[in-house]
């Protein structure tokens, strides 16, 4: 089943390109583990960690679930979570929906959960902020990818993680309560788009 049309539109129009060689290095290593757990038929599983978990580990865990779909790589499942649990950042969800998902608010409160769907008869991504060894995540068998710099400075070993990669970004958290902000978001949400594009394109069914 194809992504929404909306969403459709704007994975076509992603320009893998632009990316650095050397980033491109660094995103090999999530496609070369990727390929191997297809290679080998087993299930592939995972976990984007960020400090807090309420950004970039969020807009990382929907656009790999998402990607993944595009591509036809089955059997994946995506999970995001950090060194604390605050709250998903509202503008993350804002930027998602306006990208062209279906985001829809499951409960309210001071850590709410959220359904983001990126295709009609597909499972949505359940987001809320956890930890990373939260019942919700795996335990073992996954490979943790850094997105955030902190994160990946502080957690040089990653409990259950069969492989750890870093693929960093900039906080957008930085453009908060200013006129730039929804720009912001929007421009690190598309550049999380695009490298994970690239990443499941080099992908061998």
């Amino acid at each position: 089943m194809a992504l929404n049309n909306t969403l459709h539109d704007f994975v076509s129009q992603l320009d893998t390109d632009a990316i650095p060689q050397e980033r491109k290095q660094i995103l090999d290593l999530l496609s070369g583990y990727i390929q191997e757990k297809v290679d080998k038929k087993k299930l592939i599983r995972l976990n984007f960690i960020c400090t807090h978990n309420s950004r970039r580990s969020h807009l990382s865990q929907v656009w790999a679930q998402t990607m993944a779909h595009h591509f036809g790589v089955r059997n994946l499942s995506c999970y995001s979570g950090g060194t604390e649990a605050t709250a998903l950042f509202p503008m993350v969800a804002t930027t998602l929906a306006n990208t062209g998902f279906e985001v829809q608010m499951l409960s309210e409160g001071k850590n709410p959960v959220y359904a983001i769907k990126f295709a009609e008869n597909e499972h949505p991504v359940i987001c809320f902020s956890k930890t990373m060894d939260d019942a919700f995540n795996p335990t073992s068998d996954f490979a943790a990818i850094m997105t955030c710099s902190q994160a990946d400075e502080g957690c040089p070993f990653v409990p259950g993680a069969e492989k750890r990669i870093p693929i960093t970004y900039d906080d957008p958290k930085a453009f908060d309560n200013t006129p730039q902000q929804a720009e912001k978001y929007s421009e690190r949400s598309k550049q999380i788009a695009s490298e994970l594009f690239y990443v499941f394109s080099q992908i061998q069914n």
